[in-house]
């Protein structure tokens, strides 16, 4: 059976309690939506507010220290944010291995960890323009994810997600076409499948982040082998990020 898109809404370092409303909003309407999987990964200090407010979108946190306990001043645990409600967890974003030197046995490490601590996974590879240009672009991210996964996962409750977030894309307004789209994720899933099994590999739903927005999102979410979508700015109101949804929901229709 093939498995709902998913459609996640990344918040990175936005919001307070007065976004609520936002989270309420996304989550009355997602009770409408249900062949969308909707969820919103807000800051460490939402998590459980967000876990509070909703009844339908799922709840996660946008990464978590390897370590389940110790002297870490300033880090989160994977058990600390299950303890808050989170239910997923975003790891090795483009912004974590950039801009906090995250490498991908790191990456890895806290998979495990998350896993460990019941949490499913979003983990997120992509390329920069440089490497995009050079022509290495299929290469890098291959190499990138399968040095981030974990070992071993269990596809049927769904507790591994891809992320293809091709780092000039982001927040930049610019996209790759759907074809180069298309092709990245293909070359995604031979690697799942080549690491998991054809069973397992197959199951696992790549998302598409980069830009996307209710203007391109049905292009976008109709690439080959699209399972969803990781929402960065338009996933802050709830009017532009059902948008998406809603594409998502009208190309099951469809």
């Amino acid at each position: 059976m093939a498995l709902r898109p998913y459609v996640v809404g990344n918040w990175k370092m936005n919001g307070t309690r007065a976004m609520l409303a936002e989270a309420r909003a996304i989550d009355r309407s997602a009770q409408r939506l249900m062949k969308v999987e909707v969820a919103l990964a807000p800051p460490y200090t939402l998590i459980h507010a967000v876990h509070r407010e909703a009844e339908q979108i799922g709840v996660g946190a946008q990464d978590c220290h390897p370590s389940a306990d110790g002297a870490f001043t300033g880090d989160i645990s994977a058990a600390m944010v299950a303890d808050a409600g989170a239910k997923f967890v975003i790891l090795g974003h483009s912004e974590r291995r950039e801009g906090h030197g995250e490498t991908d046995a790191l990456v890895r490490a806290k998979a495990e960890a998350a896993l460990a601590a019941g949490l499913k996974l979003i983990v997120c590879c992509g390329e920069s323009e440089q490497v995009r240009d050079e022509g290495r672009a299929e290469r890098f991210v291959t190499a990138q994810l399968e040095a981030s996964l974990p070992d071993e996962i269990d596809a049927a409750d769904e507790r591994l997600s891809v992320a293809y977030e091709p780092i000039w894309a982001i927040g930049t307004g610019r996209t790759p076409t759907v074809a180069d789209i298309g092709a990245m994720h293909r070359a995604i899933r031979d690697l799942l499948v080549s690491r998991y099994g054809q069973d397992q590999g197959s199951a696992v739903r790549i998302l598409y982040g980069g830009s996307v927005k209710p203007e391109n999102a049905r292009e976008l979410l109709a690439a080959d082998e699209v399972g969803g979508a990781l929402v960065g700015g338009a996933s802050l109101t709830a009017e532009s990020f059902l948008g998406i949804v809603v594409a998502a929901v009208d190309l099951q229709d469809a």
